[in-house]
């Protein structure tokens, strides 16, 4: 394959990274001039600022005036990650609505730094090429879209929907998938699919306040199940609580989940579809973040070790191209019927053009380049909020280490109330989510999850360093 020059730049400056991580290089030491560099690799000047330019930004390295190029940071040097809760007695009811409608009353203000919010800002996305799909496809749809689509949703969608599949190592056909009105309608689709009020299900600990508010819309029991920030669920107490408890149904994000970004490693992904076989449950896979990785490949998911159909894949591209269409999926294994009764029962179908116009999107090549952007873009950004939060939090502070997504999850001393601390936050327009509406229990108070989808900038940098003052007046 021929090396482009991004290709070449993007090599150098990995070689580069992993002498740092490995402390070949240490912070402090001064680096090969442009020049030098140039004539070590046998590269361009160009490609060489290039590759300087590509570890600045990830604040691994830094310019110094008249004196050239410095390494700035190390990943080894990362804090500590936060605890693990410790395992809970029995399923609870689901109570998390009020303080949650307390954090996102101000979700829409534009005069307030939203951390709070786990998705990229409109300026990142790929704004001005959904326009043109949009416009595509009203020329093509019949009657320019005013009709109804099937039920199981845009053919062209669905098939490219079927194509995406490949890159997590499964092979789905379009019959496969079902479309839906973003990934909380399949992830409601599916509970309802698979569940009855009353019933209960296990979720990861801490989980996603909107999976539990879901949990609670629709009458279920909720038992959380011990979460490693780096491994994710720990299989061995799921095992023997599901007879225990009786579980109907586990819901669970295993790339990326919100709010630790951690990935769960493939063995342990082939394990947990062999425990749900085992008792002939349903694994609900909310798989939204899974595009969103830092590494070298995607990561697999449990979908790609389902042989019996337990597993029901949920996504979308409400993270990575456009929220507000509202565009989602799940590929619902042996429960595809139920699914697609549940979807006539609530909704019919979805809206027409805006799935055309993403089936459009997928089909002409550009989500993948638009991914491979947003991927680096990420990935810096996180690199530049852990960075800031080691300079201007207590040094106590513990930070996750995500794979990809977009949210840190922070601890804190055990006496900070981080709601109140939100609402002290509030008064200088920062909003972040705290950790206590993370569970349905009093836990994670001392917690709080950041967004690291607004780009870095100095604004962002303020916010954090006064965030951080907050902080150390409550310590």
């Amino acid at each position: 394959m021929i090396k482009t020059a991004e290709h070449l730049y993007l090599q150098v400056a990995d070689n580069i990274e992993q002498l740092i991580e490995k402390e070949v290089l240490k912070i402090g030491e001064k680096l090969p001039s442009v020049r030098n560099l140039s004539k070590q690799q046998g590269i361009s000047l160009s490609t060489a600022f290039q590759a300087y330019y590509h570890l600045e930004s990830k604040g691994l390295i830094e310019s110094r005036p008249k004196s050239g190029y410095y390494i700035r940071f190390n990943t080894r040097r990362l804090p500590d990650i936060p605890s693990r809760c410790e395992p809970v007695k029995k399923a609870a009811e689901v109570t998390v609505t009020e303080m949650v409608q307390q954090v996102f009353h101000h979700m829409t203000s534009d005069d307030i730094m939203k951390f709070s919010v786990a998705t990229p800002p409109p300026c990142v996305l790929p704004a001005a090429k959904m326009a043109k799909a949009v416009v595509q496809v009203m020329r093509e749809l019949p009657h320019y879209g005013i009709g109804y689509e099937g039920v199981r949703g845009n053919l062209r969608l669905r098939r490219q929907i079927a194509l995406l599949s490949l890159s997590w190592g499964a092979a789905h056909t379009e019959n496969d998938v079902i479309t839906t009105n973003g990934c909380v309608d399949a992830l409601t689709l599916c509970l309802t699919a698979t569940t009855q009020p009353g019933d209960t299900i296990a979720i990861e600990s801490p989980s996603y306040y909107g999976a539990l508010q879901l949990a609670e819309s629709l009458g279920l029991k909720v038992l959380e199940v011990p979460t490693h920030p780096t491994t994710g669920v720990d299989l061995a107490y799921l095992d023997k609580a599901i007879p225990r408890h009786k579980i109907k149904a586990c819901l669970f994000v295993p790339n990326f989940n919100n709010p630790y970004g951690c990935c769960m490693p493939d063995q342990n992904k082939r394990e947990l579809v062999k425990i749900v076989e085992k008792y002939d449950i349903a694994l609900i896979e909310d798989d939204i973040y899974g595009d969103l990785y830092f590494g070298k490949q995607r990561p697999a998911t449990c979908k790609t070790f389902d042989k019996k159909g337990n597993v029901l894949y949920c996504s979308s591209i409400s993270k990575s191209v456009a929220p507000g269409f509202r565009v989602g999926w799940t590929i619902p294994g042996k429960y595809i019927e139920k699914v697609i009764q549940m979807k006539q029962n609530h909704s019919i179908a979805c809206s027409t053009v805006p799935h055309a116009a993403v089936g459009y999107f997928l089909e002409t090549g550009r989500y993948e380049n638009h991914l491979r952007n947003l991927r680096k873009s990420l990935h810096t950004q996180c690199l530049r909020y852990t960075q800031a939060i080691m300079e201007y939090f207590p040094e106590s502070t513990r930070v996750t280490r995500p794979q990809g997504g977009c949210v840190l999850w922070i601890e804190l001393e055990e006496h900070i109330n981080t709601f109140e601390l939100f609402q002290l936050a509030l008064k200088s327009k920062i909003s972040f989510c705290p950790g206590r509406i993370f569970s349905l229990r009093d836990r994670y108070s001392n917690c709080l999850r950041i967004s690291f989808g607004i780009p870095w900038s100095k604004q962002v940098d303020d916010n954090l360093k006064t965030l951080g003052k907050l902080i150390r007046k409550m310590s």
